[in-house]
């Protein structure tokens, strides 16, 4: 037999043996490759979601944080509302100068458990959500300015709900579909956006004018009226659904909501200039009606503060997984040798020199690490692709198989490194071996 057959047989033997600590070297490796593609994606895509058609959040003051969740990732719960003059501040007041385009949001209702947004169509019109990208439509068209009960969904809500265009819902008064809330008015699909791979894929878009004249939507108005019978003023609130019952649904469904009994939970707002996004803040948190953040800020504290370091520990734990089964791949090795005296033995005397045998033997390392390393690999990326469902129900972020993350780039000199380190000692035993006494003492 050959030296290079010896070799091979070796080799392929010591590999199948060592299945079991491969297996736990592919283990450690799968969790490396989850932690490291889940969170560079999903800080990506929140950092990247953002900033993008707006740069500043007007809302309520409270929670930056909680405004910008519940505002961009529709997540979280509504906070408190803010004024509509305020919307009129913006685009022609004092602060105009400050902005080039203001879209206002109204939040508070869900269908199925997706967000409804009522907000204006120029949502639609020149936003982009990613860089040289704009809003298409799969099918139908963006609401009308005047189509008070017209939706629009995104591309994950149409797949879930199995809604199309020409079909009617009814959203449900709440934030979560928990079954506590009543049932409004039916909207009229009228569009399907195409998938965007942002969080605005689960939500659904309706009127903004139509969202005002829901039960429970208008802003109580205090007005005084006589009370002949007593002779004394008191002050009542007329809402705009009452109001509906009063002088009849079918004619004042049309018409607008007075700014009067309007409010809104946040103003998406695109600034006019760099400067002004860094000034227009500041204008606004000066006064006591709302605040102004700037929704990358916040997300980048939010992952420098909390998800970081939560990243950090997980990714130091995968990785001490990694270095046990190195440290596996080793004794496993090691106490082979005494086994396989005969064989280095017989090398030996077809020619083989020490340093030959060291070289199998770290070989031997490596393939079993990069193995393990490989099959990992896959792991991760299936595990990833099982979790992406999940990931892009909460956040709107889709995880592809494919995504790259360059930190992976570093894994194969990483486990070729603890294969030699893990090969080292065994080499050093293989490359000590008298060949006089092995063959001797061998059966």
């Amino acid at each position: 037999m050959s030296l290079i057959a010896i070799a091979w047989r070796s080799l392929t033997q010591r590999a199948l043996a060592s299945a079991l600590t491969g297996f736990s070297m592919a283990l450690g490796v799968a969790l490396v490759v989850a932690v490291l593609v889940t969170h560079h994606v999903v800080s990506d895509s929140f950092q990247r979601n953002a900033g993008l058609g707006y740069d500043v959040i007007v809302g309520a003051k409270g929670g930056k944080l909680q405004l910008v969740m519940n505002t961009v990732y529709h997540l979280s719960t509504p906070v408190e509302n803010i004024p509509y003059s305020i919307l009129h501040d913006l685009t022609e007041g004092k602060y105009k100068s400050y902005v080039a385009k203001a879209t206002p949001y109204c939040l508070g209702d869900n269908y199925e458990g997706h967000r409804v947004v009522a907000t204006v169509p120029d949502l639609f019109n020149d936003s982009e959500y990613a860089p040289g990208r704009e809003y298409t439509f799969r099918t139908g068209r963006n609401f009308h300015p005047t189509g008070f009960f017209e939706g629009i969904l995104g591309a994950l809500t149409a797949e879930r709900t199995g809604l199309k265009v020409g079909d009617t819902f009814r959203p449900t008064h709440g934030v979560s579909d928990d079954g506590q809330g009543h049932e409004h008015d039916a909207f009229t699909v009228v569009g399907v956006l195409d998938p965007t791979g942002t969080p605005n894929d689960r939500a659904i878009f309706i009127n903004l004018e139509g969202f005002y004249l829901l039960e429970d939507h208008a802003k109580p108005v205090a007005v005084e009226h006589e009370d002949h019978e007593a002779g004394k003023r008191e002050t009542s609130s007329v809402a705009a659904h009452e109001h509906h019952e009063m002088e009849g649904h079918e004619e004042h469904e049309h018409a607008p909501l007075p700014e009067d009994q309007r409010e809104l939970t946040a103003i998406l707002v695109r600034t006019s200039s760099p400067a002004a996004s860094i000034r227009l803040p500041n204008l606004i948190n000066e006064g006591a009606l709302a605040q102004a953040v700037l929704p990358i800020r916040e997300i980048g504290a939010l992952f420098d503060v909390i998800v970081g370091p939560i990243e950090a520990v997980l990714l130091a734990l995968t990785v001490l997984i990694v270095v046990v089964s190195g440290v596996g791949i080793m004794v496993s090795i090691y106490t082979s040798m005494s086994e396989r005296r005969r064989e280095i033995a017989v090398m030996r005397a077809l020619g083989a020199r020490r340093s030959t045998v060291r070289t199998i033997v770290l070989l031997e390392s490596v393939l079993l690490s990069l193995t393990g390393g490989l099959t990992g690999w896959i792991l991760g990326r299936l595990l990833i692709a099982a979790l992406s469902p999940a990931i892009a129900s909460r956040t709107g972020v889709v995880i592809s198989f494919g995504h790259l993350v360059p930190a992976e780039l570093a894994l194969v000199p990483g486990l070729i490194f603890i294969a030699a380190l893990a090969g080292y000692l065994p080499a050093m035993t293989a490359y000590r071996t008298d060949v006089a006494k092995a063959l001797v003492s061998a059966p």
